[in-house]
């Protein structure tokens, strides 16, 4: 390639400029995730919702932005990846201010719903962008190990940020935080961003987005109450809505000149390799987080602040792999590097079945950074080959896709491993019960392990002391076997990638360039 054509291609300090622009609202999005769940117990004094309200003003941010995803990253491609992105910004930061004030539950609700629909906005608009802004692949893998960086920050952020408003002022402060950093985004993303919409996006199909917005807003309500309440009609008839109507939703994109979602980029094996490996990532990572951070506090015995900073060194390990993959792809195809993401990701999670009660800590917190590693590895690539991919007119659409199926992994994940975990706590505690158990002890020690913990605290020294070393024994068996699903899962994954890739013709990103 000639020397000018490199330079052309290469982005410049404005691009670079504008990817710390586009990290604010990623930051951001992913911190208003985990924040909110510090402020339960003042909301809960101040508004008094009921059971079910509470339950909504914590879900309802996660399922309007799961159910827009995709929705809004084709919205982008028709009027503009950055003008979208920019209304996001404004309805984001306008929604925040009313939540910080909300003076009842029905108001707080409707804005994190409000919240959630331009977070939805927000996230394809930015991945998107970084398709027009890097177009030498190096750095644009660099540009998107930047990019999930500031998912995983602000997300590691947000408790301890949030813990700090809540100590010195009200909940709704929480919220405030939004604010200025949306402005900032008003203010420097007409300068540093660039715009670019689809040429011929064809005439707006609002069939589509409907049925696509229901669809997954169906499926993902049904798979959170599953995880929360256990399997019910309710959840499953939710669920088998969101599949019909989905099934609707690919039988119209077939018949439509200018569809929705093309479905054509399924047939590319980069395209659809990449999204099952980020949907079985994501599910491996949610369902084991879930179940690791119940281990560490009622196991092991830490405080909820002690567990978060024994997996910090897991958050840190796989900030370095999303900056490691750039790098190694310079020399080892994209093809192989995955799968060996794959791999990794493997090895750590077989290295937790191995834990028992009274395993060291390093033994789970060098396997969760091993893992940690190698799925930042591969969530990286399957991003790249997916903006890649897919054309540019086309990038908001796969970013929404690509996104969705991150949402839907991570519910799936909660819903799917909780079960299996429940299921083996409650056999395994069953059949190991003290003699003598009060019945209401036994029900309760039976539903959770913490349920277990809690209701010892009336028994006598020898019974406590047996019931709570075998629910732990039951607990841990539970988290073993989640292990070996995931690990099977994920090995599953990664063999049968590899060789799709490599028997797939090797397009431009599964090559490196010297």
């Amino acid at each position: 390639m000639p020397e000018t054509a490199e330079t052309n291609l290469r982005a410049g300090r404005r691009e670079w400029i504008g990817l710390a622009v586009l990290a604010f609202p990623c930051f951001l999005i992913s911190m208003d995730f985990t924040v909110l769940h510090l402020a339960v117990p003042k909301i809960t004094a101040d508004l008094a919702p009921s059971s079910t309200q509470l339950l909504w003003i914590v879900d309802i941010y996660g399922f309007f932005i799961a159910s827009s995803l995709i929705t809004m990253g084709t919205l982008g491609d028709r009027i503009g990846r950055r003008k979208l992105l920019l209304i996001g910004a404004a309805a984001f930061g306008v929604a925040s201010a009313i939540a910080a004030f909300a003076n009842s539950a029905s108001t707080l609700i409707a804005t994190r719903a409000l919240l959630g629909v331009a977070g939805a906005t927000l996230m394809p608009s930015t991945m998107a962008l970084l398709r027009n802004m890097f177009h030498d692949e190096h750095q644009r893998r660099f540009a998107i190990a930047m990019w999930i960086n500031a998912f995983v920050v602000g997300g590691a952020i947000g408790p301890i940020l949030g813990g700090i408003m809540l100590e010195h002022f009200w909940w709704g402060s929480v919220f405030l935080l939004n604010v200025p950093v949306m402005a900032l985004l008003l203010v420097l993303g007409p300068i540093f961003l660039p715009e670019f919409r689809d040429p011929n996006p064809g005439k707006p199909d609002i069939s589509s987005s409907v049925l696509s917005l229901f669809a997954v807003l169906f499926v993902i309500y049904g798979v959170k109450r599953i995880a929360q309440d256990g399997v019910g009609s309710v959840p499953l008839l939710a669920i088998a809505i969101g599949i019909a109507l989905a099934a609707v939703f690919v039988a119209r994109q077939k018949r439509l000149e200018h569809p929705f979602i093309d479905l054509e980029l399924f047939r590319e094996a980069p395209f659809s390799s990449s999204v099952a490996t980020q949907l079985i990532a994501t599910i491996t990572f949610g369902g084991l987080y879930l179940i690791v951070s119940q281990y560490l506090q009622l196991v092991v015995g830490l405080s909820p602040l002690r567990a978060g900073m024994a997996l910090l060194p897991a958050t840190v390990v796989g900030i370095i792999g999303t900056f490691a993959a750039p790098a190694i792809v310079k020399k080892v195809p994209s093809s192989y590097v995955m799968p060996a993401g794959m791999l990794f990701t493997t090895i750590g999670i077989f290295a937790i079945t191995r834990i028992t009660p009274s395993s060291s800590l390093a033994l789970l917190v060098g396997a969760y950074m091993i893992m940690s590693f190698g799925i930042n590895i591969a969530i990286t690539l399957t991003t790249d080959m997916i903006m890649t991919v897919a054309p540019p007119e086309r990038a908001g659409a796969a970013s929404g896709i690509s996104e969705t199926s991150a949402e839907l992994g991570a519910a799936l994940g909660v819903a799917i491993m909780g079960s299996i975990s429940t299921a083996y706590y409650r056999g395994a505690l069953g059949e190991t019960l003290p003699a003598g158990l009060p019945a209401d002890v036994a029900r309760n020690a039976m539903a959770t392990i913490g349920g277990a913990v809690k209701s010892a605290a009336n028994l006598n020294d020898a019974m406590r002391s047996e019931l709570i070393d075998n629910a732990r024994d039951a607990f841990t068996g539970s988290l073993a076997l989640v292990a070996q699903v995931c690990a099977v899962l994920v090995l599953a994954t990664g063999i049968i990638v590899l060789f799709v890739l490599r028997r797939s013709e090797a397009p431009t990103i599964l090559r490196s360039e010297s």
